[in-house]
């Protein structure tokens, strides 16, 4: 905990963001930290709650009394340390993370809980500034070779533990740079990708060897992985993307989220020309799906210059403020704004897309919609109702479908693996227990995205190193990694 008394005479405050007119222009970061003043004055805030639910509400179980209370003494190269004995990453959770260990804050019961992550993010940008943060090398080699396939935060985190830990890893990823989605599906506004890149000089000289360009399934097949490994852990995304198969849906400028997103990323990191970017300067778009991806192609179709940006949800508009006694200190359903969202959009709830409308030439020119009602039948259960009458047009140059993934893909490598499915179609595997991340197939383990589906970059770190935890303690009999 902070200060004793420091909740009641310290007044809230956290990161502020540069103007939007001056951000929109390029695709830089743009949160302004706070000061080291204030951040010890934040720190202070952290009560005395008795059960800190902060704890459970942050997926990888951060220490979150402790390093602020470390932050309120000025104690940071201490906090650095506290911080990542729980997280490989926190610069990137520190950005991206939607901060579930926030609304689990006990002050949160007033709406105003401690700023944890930005204190998170500040300490770790403090260890990186002050050189703190240092390879760690393992001083014993256990002589075993650990396949990684796919380097989004899950494979990152797995790598980095087991290279830790003695062996020797290999992190295979099928895009020409590291870091699965964290590297080509955030828009670097988000997420400046020089802190990946400054990861990754930390993992190779603690082992990691990094395989780019390299499409398991594709360019090595399963059963040469086997040969050459004595474990392998799956670790890519859930990559299928949700479709909607209406009137119109192959027409030229409806993509999926993923793809527009990918074609802008890799033109903003050079990975290839303006040619190849799909660009929504001077058009009208239309993003469906109100999550984080369909806010990521707001952020970016405003960067590219639209003329307008419309984004439609099929639910109703939560409500503005939870009811606390009933959801605390569990994530609650409200209304949210995120920063693209802020930036210049119109959100439109309760709205269902019926077909996209042909300009004559093959491309989309508009979408045909309705507004939709949610009652229950007599059985209880939620029944989607179109309202008569309610049909309305809108302009669309180009559509993103931003509607949430699947499953993994099966193509090439885990249908030649053969392993067990979940009937969601994500690879089969348990979180407890002697068979903890264990495939159905011998030496083959499986987490993050791959094996729980679609989530939160905190839950890929989480299933990242406890997979690693299980494979040290397959390979060698027993473990000292950390959970």
């Amino acid at each position: 905990m902070g200060k004793v008394t420091g909740f009641k005479e310290i007044e809230r405050k956290d990161r502020s963001y540069a103007p939007v007119e001056t951000r929109v222009v390029n695709f830089k970061e743009f949160v302004i930290p706070l000061s080291d003043e204030e951040l010890n004055n934040q720190g202070a805030r952290c009560m005395d709650c008795g059960i800190p639910f902060c704890h459970n509400g942050c997926p990888v179980n951060n220490l979150i009394p402790d390093w602020n209370d470390l932050v309120y003494n000025n104690k940071w190269k201490e906090a650095v340390d506290v911080l990542h004995s729980t997280n490989n990453f926190p610069e990137v959770t520190g950005r991206i993370c939607p901060a579930p260990c926030q609304e689990s804050c006990t002050l949160n019961l007033t709406s105003e809980p401690v700023t944890i992550k930005s204190i998170e993010c500040a300490i770790v940008d403090k260890g990186f500034e002050n050189g703190w943060i240092l390879p760690e090398v393992a001083q014993i080699k256990s002589g075993k070779r650990v396949a990684v396939v796919g380097s989004g935060p899950a494979g990152m985190a797995a790598a980095q533990q087991l290279a830790r830990a003695g062996h020797h890893v290999v992190l295979f990823e099928k895009e020409s740079r590291i870091g699965g989605l964290m590297r080509f599906g955030i828009p670097d506004f988000k997420l400046d990708k020089s802190l990946l890149d400054r990861r990754m000089k930390q993992m190779a000289a603690e082992g990691v060897e990094f395989r780019t360009d390299t499409c398991v399934g594709v360019d090595i097949s399963t059963s040469d992985l086997l040969a050459e490994f004595d474990a392998v852990a799956l670790t890519g995304g859930s990559e299928k993307p949700r479709d909607l198969p209406i009137p119109g849906r192959d027409l030229n400028g409806v993509y999926y989220a993923m793809d527009y997103l990918k074609a802008n990323t890799k033109w903003v990191q050079g990975v290839h020309a303006r040619e190849n970017v799909i660009s929504a300067e001077g058009k009208h778009v239309v993003v469906i799906g109100g999550g984080d991806t369909g806010s990521d192609c707001i952020g970016t179709s405003t960067r590219n210059g639209a003329l307008s940006v419309t984004q439609l949800e099929i639910m109703p508009k939560p409500p503005e403020h939870e009811d606390k006694q009933l959801v605390w200190p569990d994530w609650p359903n409200k209304f949210r704004t995120s920063t693209s969202q802020e930036e210049g959009c119109e959100r439109m709830f309760s709205v269902s897309t019926k077909s996209f409308i042909d300009d004559g030439e093959g491309n989309v020119k508009a979408i045909a919609c309705v507004h939709v009602e949610w009652v229950k039948d007599e059985k209880g259960q939620w029944k989607l109702n179109e309202v008569e009458g309610s049909e309305f047009e809108l302009k669309a140059d180009i559509v993103t479908l931003a509607m949430g993934f699947l499953h993994p893909v099966h193509e090439n490598m885990i249908e030649q693996l053969g392993v067990e499915l979940d009937p969601r179609g994500n690879v089969k595997g348990e979180t407890e227990g002697k068979q903890a991340y264990h495939t159905s197939l011998d030496k083959v383990f499986a987490a993050g995205d791959m094996r729980r589906g679609q989530s939160l970059v905190v839950w890929a770190i989480r299933e990242g190193r406890q997979c690693a935890r299980a494979i040290d303690e397959y390979l060698m009999g027993s473990t000292v990694l950390p959970r």
